[in-house]
């Protein structure tokens, strides 16, 4: 919707630049904005205030300036008015709309795609927590929100790669593997002392359960290293399979996991360490290796090696992160949790010590999720005895809602869940909301079909038969689909998507409930079919660049 008229813009001020009538050589963005007010027209533009310093003149006369020379070739504007300061407000011409919804009707279900990308390679990392027990609904944040970001992206033209940092070493997955052995020798009948910083979750109990199952007892003669060391790999290899399938419920699958022990054994993990040690930017200290991260704007130096001889965690993800820039993708993207925002600082600088681009690292915080159900704080879940699962938030409300209610705030926005208002099938559950729209489209078409109006004839209806104010205000939220897609793929932004459907559900419910679709004329409602079909795929198209599914029925 912009891009014709920043061109008309842009040329009306440079022919003022040639004639003499501004002085300035060098344009300003172009920026174009919806007023907030209708009545100021469909698109605004500031650049009038953006030169008036240079022109030394008022903005309102360097507005009334750049209008005298605006030309419309293609006939797409009805009106130019110059407001407040020196705004410089359009109204597009009826005729302009009807293209637009033309041109939503031939794109078919790529309207809103584009190669704004370019192919660029894209890795996103997300979720990424440890197989040490099931995903909470914080991790359901980070999950819907990466997979969102990744559809967004391969929408928009780049080359998108889904992984899984898989951290299945270090004190973490050791304290997992002497939880499991203790739960496994009680039920042996043969207790041993539980871990004190263990894992105290039924699934530890279930994890062991399914392991005597499968083997008996013949982990409770072995040696114990030799069998904590079993039940430590055994257990994240069935945790990580429930994470998988945990995941599957929400559509999100990966392209690849990575191990953190792999990496460890590969020796990737030495690998970088003695790079950073070439560079002269690691040191020994109180028997611990050192990155010198200070010298990068750090706040404090950083353990790459514990005084034991265990990797920290910093020193392995570094490595990672290696490996990563060296796979060769244009950008690389990590959704973290909001706990995590010290870590992007010293990350970048251990990349820059490298000798890497750390501009390429983009990391997106996802703060808190605080579910609620009754006005009241839900706290405690079922099955982990701590915290609330990321399934069992599915099973009571469904994959579609969860993914919409996680979605509808800004990752770094801290976020209240419903679960309430997520269940309700009323207009007031914004998933329902949008959702139902596609449906009552579905709804509309197969009235049609009885009544014989339907059919290939809609395709090639006449849009300038919509005349009313509604509908080409419905038309031109549609053509502003294609500009939301592209500004939530590079701002990692979905919720603005979000926001787009329940706007354009909103619209087309209030006409729907004021318009006579199906009437007498019979070009009229093959019209009003054609729009309401594009409506019905943009909010389908939307609904499936956030994972939802778009029902013909509810």
């Amino acid at each position: 919707m912009k891009k014709p008229l920043k061109d008309v813009l842009r040329d009306a001020c440079e022919r003022a630049i040639k004639g003499g009538e501004l002085v300035s050589t060098t344009l300003p963005p172009l920026f174009l904005s919806v007023p907030k007010e209708a009545e100021h027209g469909d698109l605004a533009s500031n650049v009038a205030m953006a030169l008036a310093r240079g022109e030394r003149r008022p903005p309102r006369a360097v507005a009334e300036t750049i209008v005298r020379h605006i030309l419309d070739p293609a006939k797409i504007l009805a009106e130019v008015t110059i407001a407040g300061p020196g705004f410089i407000n359009f109204r597009f011409a009826p005729s302009y709309w009807w293209r637009c919804l033309a041109d939503c009707e031939r794109a078919g279900e790529t309207y809103g795609h584009s190669r704004v990308g370019e192919g660029a390679r894209v890795q996103i990392e997300f979720v990424s927590a440890n197989p040490t027990g099931p995903l909470h609904v914080g991790h359901a944040r980070g999950a819907v929100t990466g997979d969102a970001i990744a559809r967004l992206l391969s929408a928009t033209g780049h080359a998108v790669e889904r992984e899984y940092y898989v951290n299945d070493a270090g004190n973490q997955m050791e304290m997992l593997g002497a939880s499991t052995y203790a739960r496994y020798m009680e039920l042996c009948g043969r207790p041993v002392p539980f871990p004190d910083e263990g894992y105290h979750g039924d699934y530890v109990r279930d994890v062991a359960g399914a392991i005597r199952a499968a083997e008996g007892d013949r982990w409770a003669d072995t040696d114990a290293d030799a069998a904590r060391a079993y039940m430590r790999d055994r257990a994240g290899a069935m945790l990580l399979d429930a994470i998988r399938d945990d995941l599957t419920t929400l559509a999100i699958g990966f392209d690849a996991y990575v191990s953190e022990r792999k990496l460890r054994e590969d020796g990737a993990v030495d690998a970088t360490l003695d790079a950073l040690d070439a560079r002269g930017v690691v040191y020994d200290a109180d028997g611990a290796r050192w990155f010198r991260s200070t010298e990068f704007g750090d706040d404090k130096d950083r353990p790459l090696v514990k005084s034991g001889g265990e990797f920290t965690y910093f020193g392995a993800d570094v490595a990672y992160h290696r490996d990563k820039l060296a796979r060769g993708f244009d950008r690389i993207i990590d959704v973290w949790g909001a706990d995590h925002h010290g870590h992007i600082p010293r990350m970048k600088a251990a990349l820059t010590a490298l000798g890497l681009d750390a501009a390429r690292l983009e990391v997106l915080l996802v703060q808190v999720v605080s579910l609620t159900r009754a006005g009241v704080p839900v706290r405690m879940g079922k099955r982990s005895g701590s915290f609330v699962t990321l399934r069992e938030v599915v099973e009571e409300v469904g994959a579609d809602a969860t993914r919409f209610f996680l979605l509808m705030r800004k990752s770094d926005a801290q976020l209240e869940f419903d679960l309430d208002l997520a269940k309700q099938r009323t207009t007031e559950n914004p998933v329902f909301y949008v959702q139902y729209g596609h449906a009552r489209v579905a709804s509309v078409f197969r009235q049609a079909t009885a009544a014989g109006v339907a059919g290939d004839a809609v395709g090639a209806a006449d849009p300038s038969r919509l005349v009313e104010t509604e509908e080409l205000a419905l038309i031109r939220v549609l053509a502003q689909f294609p500009e939301t897609v592209e500004q939530a793929a590079l701002e990692r932004e979905p919720h603005r998507v979000v926001f787009y459907l329940m706007q354009l559900a909103g619209d087309f419910h209030r006409y729907y409930n004021r318009t006579r679709i199906l009437g007498e004329d019979r070009e009229l409602t093959r019209a009003r079919l054609l729009l309401a079909a594009n409506v019905q795929k943009v909010i389908r198209v939307g609904l499936r660049l956030l994972g939802i599914s778009a029902p013909d029925t509810m």
